[in-house]
């Protein structure tokens, strides 16, 4: 079925709507949450919790891209549950993608830092769209998805270590990108 079709079930409220986007969007949305949490209950756990999101959310948001939209929401609803489960332990999965961004990417803490969180991520925004399409898909599906190394590299066709290669190159283009902006990283 169609995004707007789909779309239009939840404006009219039809049950439908949830069965429509699991079909469709199922898979992706467990393949987020668990590249993130890396424990199938969880993950799973975030994929019920977005639909029952997109069933608040919509209507009144009309999402351009239903994708997107799930994804993003699967995405933030498992970096919550992160956090939650990393106040008692830790967890390799969202670890190991943000200790590799960490020396490029400032962290937020005070309000002055979060007003400029905005402006970091409109130069993100900007170095993204800067890219190839294969770099920026890379990037993203690696930082933004949490993909592995090792499925990235299977479906890109080369190595682990040639692609890890390559993101540390697109983590430092980012670095000095960023600092030409005047971001201090």
């Amino acid at each position: 079925m169609e995004d707007t079709a789909i779309i239009q079930l939840f404006f009219q409220r039809a049950e439908q709507a949830i069965v429509e986007v699991q079909q469709k969007y199922g898979s992706f949305c467990r393949t987020v949450a668990m590249n993130l949490l890396q424990q199938k209950e969880d993950a799973e756990e975030c994929v019920n919790d977005t639909w029952q999101a997109a069933w608040q959310r919509i209507p009144p948001e009309n999402p351009r891209m239903l994708g997107a939209f799930l994804g993003r929401i699967t995405r933030n609803l498992a970096i919550s549950r992160f956090r939650k489960n990393t106040a008692q332990m830790r967890s390799e999965g969202l670890t190991v993608l943000l200790s590799e961004l960490e020396h490029c990417v400032p962290s937020g803490q005070s309000t002055e830092e979060a007003v400029d969180s905005i402006l970091l991520g409109e130069y993100i925004s900007k170095w993204l769209e800067s890219l190839s399409d294969d770099d920026r898909a890379l990037f993203l599906r690696r930082y933004w998805f949490g993909e592995s190394l090792r499925e990235l590299a299977r479906e890109v066709g080369t190595g682990e270590g040639h692609l890890a290669q390559k993101l540390y190159r697109l983590r430092l283009q980012l670095k000095k990108a960023l600092e030409k902006e005047g971001v201090v990283v």
